[in-house]
């Protein structure tokens, strides 16, 4: 048996239950529950923060879930609701920028026997709200949380997503790792970029550094997306104002990291990346272009970058979401996610269906090529 109790303009709906599900309409607020559960670097004040100030022509709409009896704070899980084509749809405080979503746990929380009603409470509660929200979408899941098992994956199959992390583990000797991928050849790559003058690697320590480098991120990134074509978004109004005040937060106590190579010409490369315990994110890369091609800048500033993360005490590199060869080379694993849709209504059963047969092509990649074909789509 479970407890709901759910937001409602006339007060508190309860039924029964062991977990009580209300939603706070402001992160400001939410921010102060479970302030030291387990996140990844995706649920950090700083990054939720930024996030919600930034993309605030969605409606906020934060689960805090908890046991019933003692009052105790199990989970709060970060979402927005919004309408898109008519559906009204709760999902992540996302949009695209998050490389994983997940609930915040609480430390103490004894998950292994309630995950499966913890997933349940939390779709009770959001049909039981006055908005009659039509569909649930949680996209990009881990399997795990600091060691403690997801409690919504539960909802999903394990790894239905169509995209997952990249993982690098390089253990404790960094000059074994970089003996592993040799073929790369970064010193010699090292060796060709220090030959310019006043040639140097290094990492943001203040946040005016940390603006500049963004700055050039931004163009370097757009003129790359303008040469193939594709549409570039991330220097936007809205995306700028996020990485900004993320790294605006973060820098000071190495939660941003923003690094660059640079020499007397020019910023030749840059990365954007958000660093959690031992574990690091890697975001954005940039680079000057095919003039620089002869020392591969992109690798280049991400394999500094790594060494200097090392020497810090990071041992988990996660290369980011999409499977680009370059990540395999790094000695990258793919790293699962998983994809949940619930239709809360009637009208959102289509589009849980539409979500549920997507989910179904990526176990058929053939079979997924033959009906993206079929619809006039390119296949990824």
């Amino acid at each position: 048996m479970t407890f709901l109790s759910v937001e409602h303009p006339d007060g508190l709906v309860s039924s029964t239950s062991g977990i009580a599900v209300d939603f706070v309409r402001d992160w400001r607020q939410a921010a102060l529950r479970l302030n030291a559960g387990h996140r990844t670097a995706f649920q950090h004040g700083y990054w939720l923060g930024a996030w919600y100030e930034a993309f605030n022509d969605v409606a906020p709409l934060i689960a805090v879930i908890s046991d019933a009896a003692t009052g105790k704070d199990i989970a709060v899980v970060p979402m927005i609701s919004h309408v898109r084509r008519g559906i009204r749809i709760a999902e992540f405080a996302d949009l695209g920028v998050s490389d994983n979503n997940a609930p915040i746990l609480a430390r103490d929380a004894a998950l292994d026997t309630a995950t499966d009603a913890i997933g349940k409470a939390l779709v009770d509660a959001l049909r039981a709200l006055p908005e009659r929200f039509d569909l649930l979408r949680l996209r990009k899941m881990p399997a795990q949380i600091g060691g403690k098992p997801n409690p919504l994956v539960s909802l999903g199959r394990i790894g239905s997503s169509s995209l997952n992390g990249n993982l690098v583990l390089t253990g404790d000797d960094y000059g074994d790792y970089r003996a592993s991928i040799k073929r790369m050849q970064m010193p010699r790559c090292w060796r060709v970029f220090s030959r310019h003058e006043g040639a140097r690697f290094e990492i943001a320590t203040d946040v005016a550094r940390a603006h500049e480098l963004l700055g050039v991120m931004d163009v370097q990134q757009q003129a790359r997306m303008q040469q193939l074509g594709s549409r570039f978004v991330l220097n936007d109004e809205a995306h700028a104002k996020f990485y900004r005040e993320v790294a605006r937060q973060g820098i000071a106590d190495g939660y941003a990291v923003v690094s660059a190579l640079v020499c007397d010409a020019e910023i030749v490369a840059t990365t954007l990346g958000v660093r959690h315990g031992a574990t690091y994110y890697l975001l954005r890369i940039s680079h000057a272009g095919n003039s620089w091609s002869s020392c591969s800048p992109g690798l280049l500033v991400t394999e500094r970058t790594m060494a200097a993360l090392h020497a810090q005490g990071v041992r988990r590199f996660d290369l980011s979401i999409g499977n680009q060869d370059y990540k395999r080379r790094f000695g990258a694993e793919p790293v699962p996610l998983t994809d949940v849709s619930v239709a809360l209504s009637w009208r959102g059963v289509p589009y849980a269906w539409r979500d549920h047969a997507a989910q179904g092509l990526r176990r058929h990649p053939k079979l997924a090529a033959l009906a993206a074909r079929a619809m006039g789509k390119t296949p990824r």
